[in-house]
């Protein structure tokens, strides 16, 4: 149900979890008072707000306490929400009847009925809410925040996803028109708002005025079903009256819509507007990597090795292309370095077959916006043959997969496979001269002198994938330490 939200905006000093954490504590002593509406709609506010960025960062950081959070405050939220539902319908029965309206005592009566029995449920949904479990949750979940900058990539990949989330729900709304649809796109909007509000302070600045009014306007359309759903199966009501009501809601609730009309459909929607100010093309699949280049950071202890590894499979992707061994696409190149950041989510100081693991959790993720589910998927192939023994074709994992397409993956885990193999061999990120005399290519590395034993085994085999794959004969070889760049040449 609707809440005003104006007292709600942040200012410069009111931003982050643990500012909203501890705002939730002084919130809850000031409505343990009496549970008046004010301080309700501003407990909510509080736990909203740190419910909202536990919601945006689950779509970011796998940590089960963004979870947590969410569980731990929701039946506090919950029970204060059916309370404010009934607040927020007494106001409105006052607001739009006269004293003499029959109507209004038989509602007020029977809200304040309902207000009282929801005034004990929140006080003991308040008296069991763990205050001291949910400030050291965010307390620690803070510190995890500090590390994902405000406005940066991660945050405008998320905001179009948002973005992608509430327009298609304002298709839905426009076409179905239905008070169910309408309700769904507000809480769209509200999402793409709380999102905005808690990461991007600097689109916060120009969109927020727009956005809490469309959210407000939407908010009382629902108010208006809500509340004449209560007149229409009342039975003291009577039918004239019922008709009276209907009217007048019925003409609230068409300047709501109105409004949202005017200034959300058409060639200079807002709708428009907000897409034009967020990450596209190119840029939109570079904020795909930051994401994935992130969550590889929360769940790969040996993260940096990963990192080395996506730098020489660029440095060979790219050599390759030049020398014209492979084509230049930069959607592969892209997938890639997604497997080449990914490989090592499944990694565990403790566990045996991380490689599996990595596999299914890529398969598992929702594809950022810019990507695709088919291209996770071949990252994820392309992430298992990292290492250890070569799958046939025939594999359950190229099921329904074109040759091309196959042909196509195990060219990039081919790359992927050499990177890892030279990263360990050499321990260096990138100093690599590739030649290419006909279908034989030169790899030379720094460290990369005459590998004996089971480095140059490894190495030897870790090259077949990638000359199965491209019709290629490899060769490998030493390289002096220069200050000059690493070049490429055909």
């Amino acid at each position: 149900m609707h809440a005003h939200s104006s007292s709600s905006a942040p200012s410069p000093n009111k931003q982050g979890l643990l500012y909203w954490a501890q705002r939730v504590m002084a919130e809850c002593d000031k409505a343990a008072a009496g549970f008046e509406a004010d301080p309700v709609h501003d407990l909510r506010v509080a736990i909203r707000r740190c419910r909202s960025m536990a919601d945006g960062l689950l779509a970011i950081d796998p940590d089960p306490g963004w979870k947590q959070l969410k569980r731990l405050g929701k039946p506090l939220f919950a029970s204060l929400g059916d309370l404010r539902d009934a607040q927020v319908m007494m106001e409105w029965v006052q607001k739009l009847s006269q004293p003499e309206d029959s109507a209004r005592a038989i509602l007020l009566t029977e809200l304040q009925a309902r207000e009282g029995k929801l005034k004990i449920s929140s006080q003991q949904a308040l008296a069991e809410f763990d205050r001291k479990h949910w400030l050291s949750l965010c307390e620690r979940l803070a510190a995890r925040m500090e590390s994902i900058p405000l406005d940066g990539s991660v945050f405008q990949s998320l905001a179009v996803e948002r973005w992608n989330e509430g327009h298609d729900l304002h298709r839905k709304a426009l076409r179905n028109r239905s008070g169910i649809a309408y309700h769904q796109l507000r809480i769209g909007i509200k999402r793409l708002r709380y999102t905005v509000e808690n990461f991007l302070p600097s689109l916060h600045e120009t969109w927020s005025k727009d956005l809490r009014t469309l959210q407000d306007a939407l908010g009382e359309v629902h108010d208006f079903d809500v509340l004449w759903a209560m007149l229409r199966s009342h039975p003291e009501i009577a039918p004239e009256v019922r008709d009276h009501w209907r009217a007048k809601l019925t003409a609230e609730r068409n300047k709501r819509l109105e409004l949202y009309r005017e200034r959300m459909v058409g060639r200079n929607s807002l709708w428009r507007t907000w897409r034009a100010a967020l990450p596209q093309g190119g840029a939109l699949r570079r904020s795909g990597i930051d994401r994935f280049r992130l969550r590889a950071a929360l769940l790969d202890p040996h993260f940096e090795k990963a990192r080395r590894i996506a730098r020489v499979s660029l440095h060979l992707y790219d050599g390759l292309a030049r020398c014209e061994l492979i084509p230049a696409e930069a959607s592969q190149r892209d997938i890639l370095e997604a497997a080449a950041l990914l490989h090592g989510i499944g990694r565990s100081e403790r566990q045996e077959g991380h490689r599996k693991r990595a596999f299914r959790r890529l398969l598992q993720l929702v594809p950022p916006p810019g990507w695709s589910a088919e291209e996770l998927r071949w990252a994820a192939i392309i992430a298992r043959y990292q290492h250890g023994a070569i799958a046939p074709v025939t594999h359950r994992m190229f099921s329904g997969m074109a040759r091309r397409a196959r042909t196509q993956v195990l060219r990039l885990a081919g790359i992927l496979r050499l990177a890892a193999a030279l990263c360990e061999a050499t321990h260096q990120d990138g100093q690599l001269r590739i030649e290419s005399e006909g279908r034989t290519v030169t790899v030379s590395a720094s460290q990369l002198n005459g590998q004996p034993g089971p480095t140059g085994e490894r190495l030897a085999r870790a090259k077949y994938l990638l000359e199965a794959s491209c019709g290629l004969m490899v060769r490998l070889a030493g390289m002096k330490q220069s200050s000059t760049a690493p070049r490429t040449s055909k």
